[in-house]
């Protein structure tokens, strides 16, 4: 299978390649030999060499002794710069301490790219079971209380866009796998202003979600409350409502407020 990106404008020039590379090693569930990348991406023998020697000389890229490639240290300390520095993530973050404080479960900060959310910051649950979600790590949008919230926010013409771009793949029995029956959920978000993941990206694990949306800085993120099925029922989602579009609305005032407008 040949890599493809999620986001609408792919890069075919030399860069855009060596991203496509970066990307497709820093992202797989374990490290890659050569003809691992060789098989997904697309390109020459050649090419791909001269990548992978340029990314490893670089420092984004390390090759082991077993011959096998993983991300290097410099990617990670980009990674951490960037992560330091980000205006929103900082914005948010006092109100994501105080919903946690409020709920006692993981709270979750998500900023929609492409077909994906990634996830920005995350306070962990004071429980002793805990989510196993990361920070920087990347979940559908489709089956996700922060995605789903993020969507409901788009304009017909930019969520035609994403949803003509996802191939559903169903995770558990409760996943949506169609676009009829997520346009029909993204309506109800729309009406009630929160989004729900009963179980359906990963069994036994339930949130909601309350949309961020910034069209000015073209920011559509969400924030959510998630917990595991044993311990947070409907009845304690629908207890967290009020709680979440707080946090949604309190985050969004307080960027307006801190960054002013933006044109």
């Amino acid at each position: 299978m040949v890599m493809e990106r999620n986001d609408e404008a792919v890069g075919t020039g030399t860069l855009g390649k060596a991203m496509m590379v970066l990307e497709a090693v820093a992202l797989a569930d374990r490290p890659m030999r050569f003809t691992d990348v060789l098989a997904i991406s697309g390109q020459p023998r050649g090419t791909l060499h001269r990548q992978l020697s340029h990314l490893v000389h670089e420092g984004l890229l390390e090759l082991r002794d077993d011959h096998v490639y993983v991300p290097g240290l410099r990617l990670l300390k980009l990674a951490s710069a960037s992560w330091a520095r980000n205006e929103f993530r900082a914005v948010a973050a006092p109100f994501l301490e105080a919903l946690h404080g409020e709920t006692g479960e993981t709270v979750h900060l998500g900023v929609l790219r492409g077909r994906e959310i990634i996830y920005l910051d995350k306070v962990e649950s004071r429980q002793a079971v805990r989510m196993n979600s990361q920070i920087g790590n990347a979940s559908p949008v489709y089956c996700t209380g922060v995605g789903k919230a993020a969507l409901s926010t788009l304009d017909p013409a930019a969520l035609d866009v994403i949803l003509s771009g996802i191939e559903f793949q169903r995770f558990t029995p409760q996943t949506i796998v169609d676009r009829a029956t997520l346009l029909g959920e993204l309506e109800a978000v729309r009406r009630s202003g929160v989004a729900f993941d009963r179980e359906e990206h990963e069994p036994g694990i339930r949130c909601v979600a309350a949309p961020v949306c910034d069209a000015a800085r073209s920011l559509v993120a969400g924030v959510s409350v998630t917990g595991p099925a044993y311990r947070v029922g409907q009845e304690k989602l629908d207890a967290w409502v009020p709680l979440v579009r707080r946090a949604a609305d309190a985050i969004k005032s307080e960027l307006d407020a801190r960054l002013g407008p933006q044109r």
